[in-house]
């Protein structure tokens, strides 16, 4: 069995995308490959196939993607620990898909090293069922600090006995000085387990920067393993990092309806609107902190959160709640989403303190709907069909908590027969538990009538496959592939 381990110099320097690439790319080639990603910390998470113990659970949305790109389902082993922040020094821990409890942020560095075994063991399953385990690290392995207590980096990396190729994105600029700053920082055994360095992000004549790629092996001896163009295709891939969330969309001139997205502060599964953000008639925003929504808008979505009763404060911080309120009175429509709809209800109540203290928190009020965040989590893959228009979709649901009241007597949805979210008496709100939705172009036509007919006809999974197609084709002209190979043991 081979593996290869991708690392970076920071977060965000294209680590996943670099490893859903390779996946697709050595996937082509007819291996067996499997995405590996020994700790993770995101909101955006996704629901996995059983694995052949039978087990489910949550893994980090980058995980899930990669699995796409190798063609195999993904399993709880592809992500054995994930942190999913629920507060600036607080993260709930999710081990194997399961939750175990929350940390605050120095309890859990002091134990997590209990973590290697369990990573180790996972990383283990993986390499039995493959011919390729591609690894990603997390931040940077340069935070030594960090280093004692590591199983991300270079921790896993040395404890598995796996190669290690380490990225610098040139689109930030000082990239010669973050791949020898990293150089000059590691002990000899972590700067040994670096087998080859990648330059990612390059734009404009890649000749240019011959000579700084010539320096950096000079200053690090790690061998040029190649340098990657901006990959354009990345914008159809689903998102982890809710970073991307700042960067501009493209010009809205001539689109017909306005959806705005109030950037929550533990804003989860944003990916769900991916497919509006790729219709050509919908202006997609995300509405940042400090920001009003806009008295123009059609439609705003209230999306997942990784803490709802924390984020009804922010979003009432931010003033949003007069923005939506007054959205409303205008006729406009709301859709909330997971936790988006539980916000959108009368209450809140958290009598077991899941979310921090116990309490109770008001909601928005728009739906007739009461909601105790209570019981174990839910984790299920579903389908159904729109109460409507009998759209059909397929979903999950990912989220703890249950949710009452007169307006479920008028659902969205129906899976396996029974009901599914809540809609207010006059239609204009609504509110559910399932992500996914707008992957489906008849459940997008549905949804939002305001567009009659002018949806885009598109299979967004589809479209996430010729994506990866084109990312490894890139991969496979730019990156010294054979080189690679050997290094993985290939």
């Amino acid at each position: 069995m081979a593996a290869i381990m991708i690392q970076g110099c920071g977060s965000d320097v294209g680590k996943s995308v670099l490893v859903a690439g390779l996946c697709r790319l050595f996937t082509r080639h007819g291996l067996r490959v499997r995405p590996f990603k020994p700790q993770n910390m995101s909101n955006n998470a996704a629901v996995t196939a059983p694995d052949s113990q039978g087990r489910t659970g949550e893994i980090g949305r980058a995980q899930a993607l990669q699995a796409m790109a190798c063609r195999t389902p993904p399993t709880v082993d592809m992500n054995p620990v994930l942190l999913k922040p629920q507060s600036d020094t607080g993260t709930q821990l999710v081990v194997r898909g399961q939750v175990q409890g929350s940390w605050k942020a120095s309890g859990y560095q002091a134990h997590k090293t209990a973590l290697l075994d369990v990573v180790l063991e996972s990383f283990k399953v993986l390499k039995a069922e493959s011919d390729l385990v591609i690894v990603e690290g997390a931040g940077s392995p340069a935070e030594i600090n960090l280093r004692a207590s590591d199983i991300a980096n270079m921790g896993f990396a040395l404890a598995a006995d796996v190669p290690v190729i380490l990225v610098g994105d040139i689109d930030r600029g000082h990239v010669i000085a973050a791949l020898a700053g990293a150089h000059t920082v590691l002990d000899a055994a972590d700067r040994g387990a670096i087998k080859g360095f990648i330059i990612n992000k390059f734009r404009g004549d890649p000749a240019l920067f011959d000579e700084g790629r010539q320096q950096i092996q000079n200053l690090t001896g790690w061998p040029d393993m190649g340098m990657i163009p901006w990959l354009k295709d990345a914008a159809f891939l689903p998102a982890e990092d809710a970073v991307v969330l700042q960067t501009p969309l493209p010009s809205s001139e001539g689109k017909r309806l306005k959806i705005a997205v109030p950037m929550l502060s533990r804003i989860a599964n944003f990916d769900d609107f991916d497919p509006l953000r790729l219709e050509p008639q919908i202006d997609l925003s995300f509405v940042p902190p400090g920001q009003v929504i806009g008295a123009d808008t059609d439609v705003i979505i209230i999306p997942g959160t990784k803490s709802t009763i924390s984020d009804l404060a922010f979003l009432r911080a931010q003033g949003w709640d007069i923005d939506i309120l007054s959205h409303v009175r205008r006729g406009g429509r709301v859709i909330g989403i997971c936790g988006g709809y539980q916000i959108l209800g009368s209450t809140v109540h958290d009598p077991a303190g899941i979310e921090g203290p116990i309490g109770s928190s008001e909601g928005l009020g728009l739906l007739d709907v009461d909601t105790r965040l209570e019981g174990p989590k839910t984790l299920k893959k579903v389908q159904g069909v729109l109460a409507g228009s009998q759209a059909p979709f397929t979903g999950y649901e990912i989220h703890i908590g249950a949710t009452t009241g007169p307006d479920t007597a008028q659902p969205v949805a129906f899976i396996d027969g029974r009901p599914q979210g809540a809609i207010s008496p006059d239609g204009k709100v609504m509110g559910l538990y399932v992500h996914g939705l707008f992957d489906q172009t008849e459940v997008r036509a549905a949804l939002l009538p305001e567009l009659s007919g002018q949806i885009t006809p598109t299979n967004h999974s589809q479209r996430i496959h010729e994506a990866l197609d084109r990312i490894a084709d890139i991969l496979e002209a730019h990156l010294d592939i054979p080189t690679l190979s050997k290094i993985a043991g290939l």
